[in-house]
């Protein structure tokens, strides 16, 4: 066991990093403010039925009422697939269990159903149901079926449950999966009773925050040990871990350090270097990432990596590098959808495979679903990761107020140009006795020096004087030109 995983919790967000062999395989971030209520299982009281759209409202306790359509009630089907309208499943008053599956956006209130879920590691419960499902990720036949048996005797006679069976599954024992239907069996008689005992509308169920996440999600057979520097959230792991999971307590320890957990296991540093474009490469060379909305390019260079043998050579062993690195960075920065990998170009048909059988392998540890598809006719590799939660910069940044998110801004002589432009125009517009510029530091020394001359023959081509004023706060691409 190799792995670690920390946990650095404050007030305002919870941050889960994932080590490797001590270095930064993932990180996860979550806000307080910015958490959802979906999976939130509430008993609801119905506040207003509307037959005409066949929906209600659902008091569940929020600032505002929630909002069910028929289509989500169980109920709602009769024998002979003839829904029942909603008039006939609900009256005002009615108490009424409910699990939020979408949040509340703008003036509409969160979207609920009554089809109950719960999800564990492997397993998701579906207590309102009788069949076994199988996640689609998982496409050998074999596989499935033995799978469907594993769980099918574990199970005792007096469960009527249904159950999805997830991909982690693939992978684990008898054991674990006897573990998750525990937990999962415990969780929904801790609800069925708050159900009978609490009065709508209350909170039921409230989804895992992060760091209890982490249990449920993250740790494996090769995680040695979970490090959390709260003392208050170590004990609530423990006690929660000691309640569902109690073969990982003992690998849950309390962070105690003078030294900020993430900055001794320098996770801070890799969360700057994973907000740059350029990742640079131990060989010399680097690797060049852009991420846009429609899909993230990946370019190898080798730098200045000269190798020791060849050309050949050193391209091979520049590509194998940026392998390992892109597969890393994948799952550090969280990039989904369509990746292209720009490799340098190859000539041996072996190299290609071997970097490709290497970026393979580097792959398979990456919990997402990825399919690669190989080198194309341009020798570009396409592949795809599914998107399953924002990247790491679209949590952390926003688009640049200078630049407005292109990445560059207009240099200075341009800005210069532009304000002699706009100086002309306005000079035919408008009369005024005097012209003034205000512009950034850089523009205003561009003016007073290499471009004193262009401002000089603009002013006496307009017959007006023309005068200059630095304004600290403004960007190099913003200016205002004043009549006076």
């Amino acid at each position: 066991m190799t792995d670690e995983i920390l946990v650095n919790i404050t007030p305002q967000e919870t941050r889960v990093a994932i080590l490797e062999q001590g270095v930064t395989h993932e990180l996860h971030i979550e806000r307080t403010s910015g958490r959802g209520i979906v999976g939130n299982i509430y008993n609801g009281r119905v506040s207003r039925v509307l037959p005409g759209m066949q929906s209600a409202f659902v008091d569940i306790g929020l600032d505002r009422a929630a909002f069910l359509h028929v289509a989500d009630i169980r109920d709602s089907e009769q024998a002979g697939n003839t829904a029942k309208p909603i008039e006939k499943l609900l009256y005002e008053g009615n108490s009424i269990l409910v699990q939020v599956i979408k949040d509340a956006i703008g003036t509409k209130g969160a979207r609920l159903s009554t089809q109950i879920s719960l999800a564990g590691r492997l397993l998701v419960f579906l207590p309102q149901e009788s069949h076994i499902g199988i996640s689609q990720r998982i496409e050998s036949d074999k596989e499935r079926e033995s799978l469907r048996e594993k769980l099918q005797q574990l199970l005792p006679e007096e469960d009527k449950g249904g159950y999805i069976i997830r991909t982690m599954a693939e992978t684990a024992d008898e054991n674990d999966m006897r573990a998750d239907l525990e937990y999962l069996h415990r969780l929904w008689e801790d609800i069925q009773q708050k159900s009978l005992t609490i009065a709508a509308p209350m909170l039921l169920y409230q989804d895992l925050d992060l760091s209890h996440r982490v249990l449920r999600d993250f740790v494996s057979e090769e995680t040695a040990r979970i490090l959390v520097d709260s003392r208050e959230n170590y004990q609530k792991l423990v006690k929660f871990a000691n309640s569902y999971m109690i073969c990982i307590a003992e690998r849950i320890m309390l962070y105690t350090g003078d030294r900020p957990l993430f900055d001794l296991y320098a996770v801070e540093d890799e969360i700057n270097k994973s907000l740059a474009k350029r990742v640079n490469l131990k060989s010399g060379g680097y690797v060049i990432i852009d991420q846009t909305e429609a899909l993230t390019t990946m370019d190898v260079n080798t730098g200045g990596y000269v190798g020791v043998k060849n050309f050949d050579d050193t391209i091979f062993k520049t590509n194998l590098e940026a392998a390992q690195v892109i597969a890393r960075q994948l799952r550090l920065r969280n990039l989904g959808g369509i990746i292209i990998i720009d490799f340098i170009d190859m000539g041996s048909e072996e190299h290609r495979n071997a970097v490709l059988s290497e970026l393979n392998k580097a792959l398979l540890k990456d919990r997402t679903r990825i399919t690669v598809n190989g080198f194309s006719t341009l020798g570009l590799v396409e592949m795809t990761r599914k998107r399953t939660r924002e990247s790491l910069a679209h949590v952390l940044c926003e688009s640049c107020p200078t630049c407005q998110g292109r990445g560059e801004i207009k240099t200075a002589q341009t800005v210069c140009y532009e304000i002699l432009r706009e100086l002309l125009r306005e000079a035919r517009q408008f009369e005024a006795n005097e012209f003034r510029i205000l512009a950034s530091q850089q523009v205003i020394d561009l003016f007073l020096d290499e471009e004193s001359q262009s401002l000089a023959q603009l002013g006496d081509f307009i017959a007006k004087p023309i005068s200059l004023q630095v304004e600290e706060s403004y960007t190099q691409e913003q200016y205002d030109v004043i009549l006076m």
